[in-house]
């Protein structure tokens, strides 16, 4: 495994690490929390020192699974949690710091521990990265020894750019993949200047990049990329990065050609993510132990080539650009 720097955090994190949104089962299967200690203890068995996790996630389930892993280990490994999905209705009006000062200390006693690494604001709608308030709030509970770090977590640059405004915001999470290549543009350059620490989340595009999908595949109901595709419950960038499922496996042919020796696509599009130094870590998530042992693969493959890199542009900008490039 091979490590960076994530931004003004200092922390070296593991450059594949580990989301756990499914981490106790596929989506929609409910949660084993065998498997999710299984899966966790595997990351870090193999260098991964860095787990990112949200109290929404399977209702807390996935929060106590990596708490209780963590403190069970001896090494250093980095937590990062999530705050405000919660609120319902998910409005600008009732993001408010008492709110959210609650949530950080359920997520503390959740997990059993006395200090989050990081605490990320969760996709709140676009208004609340206006309002300082907001931002305030965590630079009291970091005095309080509560979080080191506050991140966020955004659906559009535009939410990236404005948050990177506070000085305390130290990562931004975001999607970037072959088929959401937008943030490498002004948002990669913005980061840079401000060392923000770039955390990349769906790199898979709901597992579409890994190549084993087809038009007859087939989606459990409580699963997101069946429910879903048009955005019914939350973004529909988050499912399948926004394109048109069959537009998406039409893509993927084209990378299956691009990559003829790679019958598993998904080591490749990590690495493709990897090629930009913006990044400073990955977050796939696995439902099993396999998933997550073929991403960690990603670290120790070359680069893409020049020529490969424009080759996959080409894709993008034929068949996905116009779906994708200026919604988010």
């Amino acid at each position: 495994m091979k490590y960076r720097r994530l931004g003004k955090t200092d922390f070296s994190v593991s450059e594949i690490s580990l989301g756990t949104w499914q981490v106790g089962g596929s989506w929609g299967s409910g949660f084993d929390n065998s498997s999710a200690d299984k899966i966790i203890n595997t990351a870090i068995d193999n260098g991964i020192n860095f787990i990112d996790t949200a109290d929404v996630y399977e209702a807390g389930l996935s929060e106590a699974a990596v708490g209780r892993v963590v403190r069970s280990r001896k090494e250093e490994v980095y937590v990062a949690t999530k705050c405000g999905r919660q609120i319902n209705p998910h409005t600008n009006e009732n993001y408010q710091p008492k709110v959210l000062r609650k949530y950080v200390e359920d997520s503390l006693k959740n997990m059993g521990l006395e200090c989050l690494d990081l605490i990320q604001l969760h996709c709140p709608p676009t208004e609340v990265f206006y309002r300082p308030e907001i931002f305030e709030l965590f630079d009291r509970l970091k005095d309080e020894g509560k979080i080191k770090h506050l991140g966020i977590s955004v659906e559009k640059i535009e939410e990236a750019l404005k948050g990177i405004e506070y000085e305390n915001v130290a990562t931004v999470q975001i999607i970037f993949n072959m088929f959401r290549q937008r943030p490498k543009e002004l948002f990669f350059e913005q980061v840079k200047k401000r060392d923000v620490g770039v955390i990349v989340r769906v790199p898979l595009a709901s597992g579409l990049l890994t190549g084993k999908f087809s038009a007859a595949s087939t989606f459990d109901a409580d699963d997101h990329r069946n429910f879903n595709r048009d955005g019914a419950f939350f973004d529909k960038g988050e499912t399948f990065s926004g394109i048109p499922y069959d537009l998406g496996l039409k893509a993927v042919e084209g990378l299956k050609a691009l990559f003829p020796n790679h019958t598993n696509l998904a080591p490749i599009a990590l690495r493709w993510i990897l090629d930009h130094p913006e990044v400073g870590c990955i977050i796939p998530g696995a439902s099993k132990e396999a998933h997550l042992l073929s991403n960690i693969t990603a670290s120790d493959l070359p680069p893409l080539t020049e020529g490969q890199h424009q080759q996959v542009d080409a894709i993008y900008d034929r068949l996905i650009r116009k779906h994708v490039h200026h919604s988010w």
